[in-house]
């Protein structure tokens, strides 16, 4: 049995309801491993579902971007929207 879920609570400090030019992207993979480091080999501590949307960080290392505090994806499977600041 397994069990997804989403995380989608915006990162610390930014919310796109206050700043609609804050980067926020949109989950292409069919599931999406959030990890506690940039590092594919890192602790997963969440998942996201394809079209899932969340804040993030312009900050991007070692193809992860950051999500959060001990929070990060990998960007080739984040699509950051339209209009929005993801440097």
């Amino acid at each position: 049995m397994a069990v997804i879920y989403s995380m989608g609570a915006p990162s610390e400090g930014a919310s796109s309801t206050t700043n609609p030019a804050a980067c926020r992207v949109s989950v292409t993979a069919d599931i999406l491993n959030v990890r506690v480091a940039p590092d594919a080999k890192a602790d997963v501590v969440g998942k996201f579902k394809q079209g899932a949307e969340t804040d993030a960080d312009p900050a991007v290392q070692n193809g992860f971007r950051k999500l959060g505090e001990n929070r990060w994806a990998s960007t080739e499977f984040l699509k950051p929207l339209a209009g929005r600041n993801c440097g």
